[in-house]
């Protein structure tokens, strides 16, 4: 039987990587992140070392403990190439590849009890219904990919103040929830079908700058800054028939033990 730490090493260099990239420090005026590409082409503009690795592990901003000040603030632009198409998973192993080559990151995973919030359902119960896939679209995807018949596209379209979701799960939303609350949340609802859910709030100053930091565009929708509503919990309760209560679970860290600065291109 191997021992972890081979069989650690042995993970380690079966991981894909990249064929090309190029790491360059990011000169522009717009410092909203962006991540895309297509096929075997992977383009990251404006984005910390901070972002690279939730993106890459599927984590949120405050799972990732110490390291430097640089890795949230210092933003990069990245073009990559692979040999072949890329499935999603073979992306973020890709970029986490990319991290351990460029950026010398070396990381260790701990667990910790920490609070977190529950989603739950409100005494007087969910304000919702499980959707068919023969139940029209909540906003007009003219111009968009178009999916075989009789499927309906899941999403979450998510703007400072408004969130708009098809046929997605209760899990699902805990996870984006996550993203502005800086706190970990379960889905504790006990609901296990797809759902159409709109939601908007006046977001705290906390939310607004995780707004920012996301990169979700101003506008295109969203509440007016100086619109007076409700607060997210509130909008929870009164629009969806959920509640956020307040726990201690585990959650996973991810230690930064050593990185550093790109090297050359």
């Amino acid at each position: 039987m191997l021992a972890a730490g081979a069989l650690y090493a042995q993970v380690e260099h079966a991981r894909p990587a990249f064929e090309v990239a190029s790491i360059r420090p990011s000169n522009s005026a717009d410092r909203r992140p962006y991540f895309g590409g297509d096929a075997g082409r992977f383009i990251a503009n404006n984005v910390t070392v901070k972002k690279l690795i939730q993106n890459a592990y599927g984590v949120k901003d405050f799972q990732i403990s110490v390291g430097p000040s640089w890795i949230g603030s210092d933003l990069f632009d990245i073009s990559a190439k692979s040999e072949s198409s890329m499935r999603p998973e073979d992306l973020w192993l890709m970029m986490q590849s990319l991290l351990a080559d460029r950026f010398k990151l070396v990381i260790r995973r701990e667990t910790k009890e920490m609070p977190v919030y529950g989603l739950v359902v409100a005494k007087n119960g969910a304000k919702f219904r499980e959707v068919k896939e023969s139940d029209p679209n909540m906003v007009d995807l003219s111009g968009r990919p178009e999916l075989p018949p009789g499927v309906r596209p899941r999403f979450i379209i998510l703007r400072r103040g408004r969130l708009t979701a098809q046929g997605v799960d209760m899990e699902t939303l805990a996870f984006r929830l996550t993203d502005f609350l800086g706190r970990a949340v379960v889905d504790k609802t006990g609901l296990t079908a797809k759902y159409d859910l709109r939601l908007e709030w006046a977001p705290d100053e906390n939310q607004v700058a995780m707004f920012q930091a996301m990169g979700v565009p101003e506008g295109n929708g969203a509440p007016p800054p100086d619109w007076v509503g409700p607060s997210l919990y509130t909008a929870l309760e009164e629009q969806l028939g959920l509640k956020l209560d307040s726990q201690k679970g585990p959650v996973e860290m991810f230690m930064i033990e050593s990185v550093e600065r790109p090297s050359g291109n």
